[in-house]
């Protein structure tokens, strides 16, 4: 958790700058309305797997190793349905930018669209799929949105220091 709240922080303050972006005001309050409640899942799927990394530590550290697996098991099985649910909500700013952009809504040329996290996330996936089995794959994986995410930052940032010298 010491790395998901200061995470959630930055990922919020990128999330909203980027609105800055968009041409309509109308456009910029659905886009932070969405934001908003895309950091909220974010969150929420973090604590979910701490509570399961800590019930497992906890289990294991107090003479309860044989059940600590089987019951980290049964937790997550049980409550597997909120990864799914906050996966979709923290979508929606996503795809929402993507419209924004592929209907010229942003100061990025059309074209630009096709950097949206969603595409990285993609090409990314493809790539650990011809990764071989390792702990770096493992590694990989696991990071694959926020290594999307901050490539995508990053493009971003480039954009945007190059159109404000421009202007």
């Amino acid at each position: 958790m010491l790395l998901s709240f200061p995470g959630i922080i930055f990922y919020g303050i990128a999330l909203f700058s980027i609105s800055d972006f968009i041409r309509e005001n109308r456009q910029k309050k659905i886009y932070k309305t969405l934001t908003s409640f895309g950091l909220t899942p974010w969150l929420s799927l973090h604590l979910f797997y701490i509570m399961i990394l800590f019930l497992f530590s906890w289990l294991n550290g107090n003479g309860y190793a044989d059940v600590a697996m089987p019951a980290c098991e049964a937790l997550f099985k049980h409550l597997s349905w909120i990864v799914t649910l906050s996966e979709v909500f923290m979508l929606a700013p996503f795809i929402y930018w993507f419209y924004l952009q592929i209907t010229k809504k942003t100061v990025f040329p059309r074209v630009s669209a096709f950097t949206n996290i969603l595409f990285i996330y993609a090409v990314m996936y493809i790539i650990k799929m011809l990764l071989p089995d390792s702990p770096f794959r493992l590694g990989f994986t696991n990071g694959l949105m926020s290594e999307s995410m901050i490539i995508w930052f990053v493009i971003i940032f480039i954009w945007g220091e190059r159109c404000s010298k421009k202007g």
